[in-house]
């Protein structure tokens, strides 16, 4: 992956390698089967302003460093902050004494997929400017401009702009060899204004459909995504909403943009098809899956326009990376194909479990404080071979509804009972937009929504749209993740009023 940037010279003059070599060492003493080093610097900062004040700049550095080891078939983990080998051999110990201790307790033996070696490997993600980088005061002055202009509107009553950005070093070596180097960045920019028609007594707000990205400051002036367009564009559309008539609750077809599908995904596909959670393992917090393995090869989860991949290479993914916490390559894979669910995002263990060969490569622990575990690729659909437009979906439908932008979501803990919300709702009559309808909630089931789908936009439609807070596992953890996808039209949908009982 190309980029402009290189590793941070303060990361690469930390002593990774003797301290590497002084866990793996120990570990071998004590006859690990497999041992891992990992080495961490997360810095992260949020900025947060409201009407053009800024009310939080907070600012987190974290540094430390972790051993993984498995020892008689048991797991092992310990972490510490002390960059010394006297502290990385206390550290390699305490995971030995946990593996230890668990062996007598743990009903599975742990082994990992095979994996070739990846020596002295260096990946930095693809950005252009750092957003530590810059002066503080530049960045909170471009929101406080944003802010400002968007106050003089006369729908606008109050702003909020925030932009939440990370800087990600990672080092790792293993038992067998592997060793890699890793950068990323990524940043997450919304904008949202709010108003009121207080005759009707409405209060409403309308925020920015910019997705987050795996690219840096650089995306905020200009490169990925026209600012200034839909900033212009922001107040008009919450006027609007505010003015728009509810909608009446019955059955649309619906033509739904990528940035309110990515959620769909995220939620109903991407988090059914992890392994952990469809073997149980993360039964007791974020739940199972109905896409259990009696379906694979066989489960109609959608129509044969569903064609989804995992796929942590893509450019500009929140979940791109080289190399996983497992020293695996990363790469792109199939979990549904013309419609059939045919895999699943697996780690080393997961991979090994199953006998399926090599891990698709999906390892990942939020800090060096957390042990890796299964976290979700970028799951996306591909868009139809056809060109095929927006517009050209909406002329299909008689009477239904275009909605744009994500908004509040509930779904069922076996991923499968779901309904959704969005930052606006269009009326679509006979083939064209008629102004917007607010109060609007589509509501299904996982294999119902997808078989419904009746067509998908072209490649000029394929936008990836995701988030930053995707949370899993006990103790807690939080991924960022990306979804690709076309526009697509689904038919025949159930459509709820949020205003009324019955959609409360």
């Amino acid at each position: 992956m190309s980029s402009n940037s290189e590793i941070d010279p303060a990361f690469q003059e930390l002593p990774l390698t003797k301290l590497a070599q002084t866990a793996l060492e120990r570990a071998r003493d004590f006859h690990a089967e497999h041992a891992d080093f990992r080495l961490e610097r997360l810095r992260t900062q949020r900025l947060n302003l409201k009407d053009a004040g800024l009310v939080d700049a907070s600012t987190r550095d974290d540094l430390g460093f972790c051993v993984r080891v498995i020892v008689d078939g048991a797991w092992g983990f310990a972490a510490g902050v002390g960059l010394t080998t006297e502290s990385v051999v206390r550290v390699t110990e305490q995971a030995i004494a946990i593996a230890r201790a668990a062996k007598p307790v743990v009903s599975e033996r742990i082994e990992l997929a095979d994996e070739p070696i990846h020596a002295d490997k260096t990946w930095v993600s693809s950005y252009e400017v750092d957003p530590f980088s810059v002066p503080l005061a530049e960045r909170v002055g471009l929101l406080e401009e944003w802010s400002r202009t968007l106050l003089l509107h006369p729908s606008v009553d109050h702003v909020a702009a925030i932009v939440n950005q990370v800087h990600e070093n990672k080092f790792y070596a293993d038992s067998a060899g592997t060793t890699t180097l890793q950068q990323r960045v990524r940043i997450d920019p919304e904008v949202e204004v709010y108003g009121a028609d207080h005759q009707r007594g409405v209060i409403d707000s309308m925020r920015t459909v910019a997705p987050p990205v795996g690219r840096g400051w650089e995306y905020l002036t200009g490169t990925g995504h026209d600012w200034a367009t839909e900033l212009v564009q922001l107040p008009d559309l919450l006027a609007e909403k505010l003015a728009a008539p509810p909608v009446d609750a019955g059955r649309y077809d619906l033509v739904i943009d990528p940035s309110n599908l990515w959620l769909t995904i995220h939620e109903s596909i991407g988090h059914a098809t992890e392994l952990d959670r469809v073997l149980g393992y993360e039964a007791s917090y974020a739940g199972t899956s109905f896409a259990t393995l009696d379906g694979l090869g066989r489960l109609q989860y959608g129509s044969p326009h569903l064609n989804v991949t995992g796929d942590r290479t893509v450019e500009h993914g929140l979940a791109t990376t080289g190399y996983d916490d497992d020293g695996v390559a990363t790469q792109q894979f199939d979990l549904i194909k013309d419609g059939v669910l045919v895999g699943y995002q697996t780690d080393r263990r997961m991979a090994k479990l199953m006998d399926w060969g090599r891990s698709t490569g999906c390892a990942y622990a939020d800090s060096a404080g957390h042990i890796p575990i299964q976290r979700m690729a970028n799951v996306s659909i591909k868009p139809s071979p056809q060109t095929i437009s927006t517009a050209d979906l909406i002329a299909q439908v008689d009477r239904g509804l275009f909605v744009v932008g994500d908004k509040s979501w509930s779904i069922d803990m076996q991923r499968y009972n779901f309904q959704f919300t969005g930052q606006r709702f269009y009326e679509i009559r006979d083939g064209e937009l008629e102004g917007q309808r607010r109060d609007a909630a589509y509501q299904g089931t996982t294999t119902d929504f997808w078989g419904s789908m009746d067509a998908i936009g072209g490649e000029e439609t394929w936008v990836m749209h995701g988030a930053f807070n995707c949370g899993k596992a006990q103790p807690g953890q939080v991924a960022s993740v990306s979804h690709g996808c076309p526009s697509a039209l689904f038919r025949d949908i159930a459509i709820l009023n949020t205003n009324t009982e019955g959609g409360r």
